[in-house]
């Protein structure tokens, strides 16, 4: 920014040709001047009067510099700071991107102020625009409103963070992307849903890895009846802690949980220490359960039912005779 005023004014004095753009008047502002006058009786008096001061089509120029300027700034230095200075400080991702973020909204915050400033923009000419623009904000643009003042909280305190696994409305994802109105989720299919900031601070939303990402696997077996229990959990056990992933702390365990209609039901839960692999993991325990039974000799069970007969017309005990002479003529 001091660059760009710099080169301006040293252009603006080898270039008398510029000064053309200073006698373009655009419109006129009244300003009030205070002067200190002295009296015939040595007593210091402070005068006020009024003036006119233009702005030209030199403080427009001026003003789109600074505009440009600001607006290169925005998207370039918080990247730079990112690279330079947060990613040699041991802080997570999420405390990056928040950084950054704030950062390209002050550049922002303070271009407009200069802009306007240059401009001839004072508080005196904009309040009332300001106050009707407070009404619209009561009425009609409260939503978008509602949305900003939301991202202002979500970005100094934090419920989420860029990198995070979340669960909002049913739809869960990693966050991806954070703006002041709204935040992008990207869902395990790759697609990415626009969510308006307000429904984190009004709506219940599970964020996995707020604290750690430290998460459970919950894996259910049904067994057959005339199988050996306690062997099938210790197998089940022995699964779990040969995989490299699960943790030792907290242990896997093993609960007989129901006797079913048809099986004897089994849960095993055991406890990955981030969300990498989740699904492969799965994967791999449902596999080695799977192979670890069928070794073993222990059946997987699966719906069955039992069919008594206990009255049938004499027509079909003749019919289910003649199958049964049939087969052991067989």
């Amino acid at each position: 920014m001091s660059l760009l005023i710099s080169t301006y004014l040293v252009w603006y004095d080898i270039a008398p040709a510029f000064r053309i753009l200073d006698e373009a008047v655009l419109w006129s502002r009244t300003v009030d001047v205070k002067q200190a006058v002295v009296d015939g009786s040595g007593a210091t008096k402070i005068l006020t009067s009024q003036k006119e001061v233009p702005t030209t089509l030199k403080h427009l120029a001026l003003a789109g510099l600074l505009f440009c300027g600001g607006t290169i700034l925005a998207k370039h230095l918080p990247t730079l700071v990112e690279v330079l200075i947060l990613e040699h400080i041991h802080i997570d991702r999420g405390h990056r991107y928040a950084t950054s973020l704030i950062v390209r909204y002050l550049i922002t915050l303070v271009t407009l102020i200069l802009v306007c400033w240059t401009v001839g923009l004072r508080w005196s000419s904009i309040q009332w625009l300001l106050a009707a623009m407070t009404v619209g904000l009561g009425f009609g643009l409260q939503e978008i409103f509602a949305n900003l003042v939301s991202g202002l909280i979500i970005l100094f305190e934090r419920p989420v963070r860029v990198g995070d696994l979340v669960t909002v409305g049913g739809v869960s994802g990693k966050v991806s992307r954070m703006q002041i109105r709204a935040t992008t989720i990207t869902d395990f299919d790759r697609r990415e849903l626009i969510v308006p900031n307000k429904k984190f601070i009004t709506e219940d939303v599970m964020n996995w890895t707020l604290s750690d990402e430290v998460n459970r696997i919950v894996i259910e077996v049904g067994i057959a009846y005339d199988s050996d229990i306690q062997k099938a959990r210790h197998l089940m056990l022995q699964v779990a802690r040969r995989h490299h992933r699960i943790m030792r702390d907290p242990e896997p365990v093993v609960t007989f949980d129901k006797f079913a209609d048809s099986a004897l039901n089994f849960t095993l839960r055991c406890f990955l220490p981030n969300m990498d692999d989740r699904l492969a993991v799965i994967h791999d325990l449902h596999s080695e359960i799977y192979t670890a039974f069928r070794q073993a000799g222990i059946e997987i069970a699966f719906p069955q039912q039992d069919l008594h007969l206990r009255s049938i017309d004499a027509p079909l005990t003749a019919l289910l005779g003649r199958g049964s002479q049939k087969q052991d003529a067989a």
